[in-house]
């Protein structure tokens, strides 16, 4: 069963940046895809970037230019580092991977509170 730990969220003014992480264990993580996802109150979870094994990255229109997910696979953990945030970027955000994002296991999530 894979695991899942995210850290680093918090409360930010508008304009700020935070670095989130995501530990995992029980995968093969060097083969595996990686996402970033957040959900906002009253909304559905969406995903925001993606990172493939060999590095290349997609990122959600609305984060794109202002995040950069990255991947140590010697540490099996995945980066998110956001900058110049706004308000409508407060969400829950977790990290996942496809398959088991579809079986339905998630991590507790980490808290990130932009202020205007």
């Amino acid at each position: 069963q894979v695991q899942l730990v995210e850290s680093g969220g918090g409360l930010v003014q508008a304009g700020g940046s935070l670095r989130l992480s995501c530990a995992t264990s029980g995968s093969i993580f060097r083969f595996n895809v990686m996402g970033w996802y957040r959900q906002a109150p009253g909304k559905e979870r969406e995903l925001v970037a993606a990172i493939i094994p060999g590095g290349a990255t997609n990122y959600a229109d609305s984060v794109k230019g202002r995040f950069t997910i990255s991947r140590d696979n010697a540490k099996s953990t995945v980066y998110l580092q956001m900058n110049s945030l706004k308000p409508e970027d407060t969400a829950v955000y977790y990290c996942n991977d496809p398959v088991s994002a579809r079986k339905g296991v998630w991590g507790q999530g980490t808290q990130v509170t932009v202020s205007s």
